[in-house]
């Protein structure tokens, strides 16, 4: 049997052209969507998760094994922050492929590292800085509070105690909620529009922040459907992240693309 003939091989066809994808209709600056397309990206994701939901459940069963694997050695946890921009490119060339007609196969998951791996590393990099800095900011943030609340008088101390803490959640929302924008679309960028991880990190906070209802719709939709997926031993995440996966796609589509 040749190579070319061999079910298992990585996809190499046609990654290297996706840099070409309909160009005339790609628009670099995004487009404004209505709020009700938060969930229409949902309702998208699912219609692709089921065009091979087999497929999709092996390509999940497989990332919560690297996620849970990597998780559980000490140091080598930040590895998952690095690698989740790949494995998300790679699936933005298999959804691509889906709209080609083509069809999504297991390989697809590992393809960001044949396609732009350095780049989608860096994003990687970029986001786990953030996140570091995002710690940093809330350490203090809690410090400063926690040292106000001792110095309260001892019967405020459980209402100061309430209220630190209510506070750093707020600051993590703050925080993390552009961190979150600025890679929400920028693997796709990267592996099918040839962006630098600056560019692609740059374009997806802005069009995200001009998109920022429907942003929010999504980013509650998908809070509320983890925590059902979380309740039956996790096994709804094994339909849940494939769905999140190609939703990242639907919104992409949708937003640099007149539909």
């Amino acid at each position: 049997m040749s190579i070319q003939d061999n079910p298992f091989q990585a996809p190499v066809a046609r990654l290297q052209d996706q840099g070409d994808l309909v160009v005339d209709d790609f628009r670099a600056e995004g487009r404004l969507v209505p709020l009700s397309h938060g969930y229409r990206w949902l309702q998208r994701g699912w219609a692709i998760f089921r065009t091979a939901p087999g497929t999709w459940i092996g390509i999940a069963v497989a990332c919560m094994g690297v996620l849970l694997i990597l998780g559980s050695i000490p140091l080598l946890n930040v590895v998952v922050n690095l690698l989740a921009p790949v494995f998300i490119g790679g699936l933005s060339i298999g959804c691509r492929a889906i709209d080609d007609g083509e069809g999504i196969r297991f390989a697809h998951l590992f393809a960001g590292f044949s396609r732009r791996p350095g780049t989608l590393l860096m994003v990687g990099l970029l986001y786990l800085l953030g996140l570091l800095a995002m710690a940093i900011i809330i350490g203090v943030f809690a410090a400063l509070t926690g040292a106000m609340a001792l110095g309260t008088a001892a019967g405020a101390g459980d209402e100061a105690a309430m209220w630190t803490f209510l506070l750093s959640v707020g600051v993590m929302i703050l925080v993390f909620t552009p961190l979150a924008m600025a890679v929400w679309l920028a693997p796709p960028l990267v592996v099918l529009h040839d962006f630098s991880a600056s560019q692609a990190i740059w374009t997806s906070l802005r069009v995200a922040l001009r998109n920022f209802p429907p942003f929010m719709v999504y980013g509650v939709l998908v809070l509320l459907l983890a925590v059902c997926a979380s309740l039956p031993l996790l096994l709804g995440w094994l339909l849940l992240l494939p769905v999140i996966y190609a939703s990242l796609y639907a919104a992409y589509r949708d937003i640099f693309f007149n539909e």
